[in-house]
């Protein structure tokens, strides 16, 4: 049986614990360092969910040593020193969409540069569409990561992720 071609690529993946999320974005951070190239990653969930632990994991990852804060008050916290550059958004204070042209927002999003954004829905109409969707919720005493691939690169990062899933539970 064919998969529709119109719908997006997507995997539900349990995390036990904090570890486990950070893990998650250390290992997303590998296959977009062995790639080269950027993605836009909405991350979604309620407040407590992992989504900055989640950012920590991806930004370390790729390379960057020292603390990740969460960009709540500042809107981004830049990662230009990495390679590719990395550019962690947090628009839980977001006034209103337009304020993201007066920061210049476009040009965060350059083909090549990694974008994760925490509430996302906040920067409706203005952000570019995103590679990968990650949503987190509470399951339990853990998470579970709900991933959808939204473009043909989210896709391939789907199945990456897919893959290491079927390799850690075959264990």
């Amino acid at each position: 049986m064919n998969r529709d071609e119109t719908a997006p690529a997507v995997i539900d993946i349990v995390l036990a614990d904090e570890a486990e999320t950070e893990q998650l974005g250390r290992h997303l951070a590998h296959w977009i360092i062995a790639t080269g190239d950027g993605v836009t990653l909405y991350l979604q969930g309620e407040l407590g969910m992992g989504k900055t632990t989640f950012s920590r994991g991806l930004i370390r990852g790729l390379g960057h040593v020292g603390a990740v804060k969460s960009p709540t008050y500042t809107l981004v916290e830049p990662y230009e020193h990495l390679v590719p550059p990395a550019y962690h958004f947090d628009l839980y204070r977001l006034g209103h969409p337009e304020e993201l042209e007066f920061m210049g927002i476009r040009d965060y999003f350059q083909g090549g540069h990694v974008c994760l954004v925490e509430w996302p829905e906040r920067g409706a109409g203005v952000l570019p569409g995103a590679d990968l969707q990650l949503t987190l919720s509470k399951l339990g005493s853990g998470r579970q990561a709900h991933v959808t691939g939204n473009s043909g690169r989210g896709e391939r990062l789907v199945r990456e992720l897919g893959s290491l899933v079927r390799a850690h539970s075959d264990r």
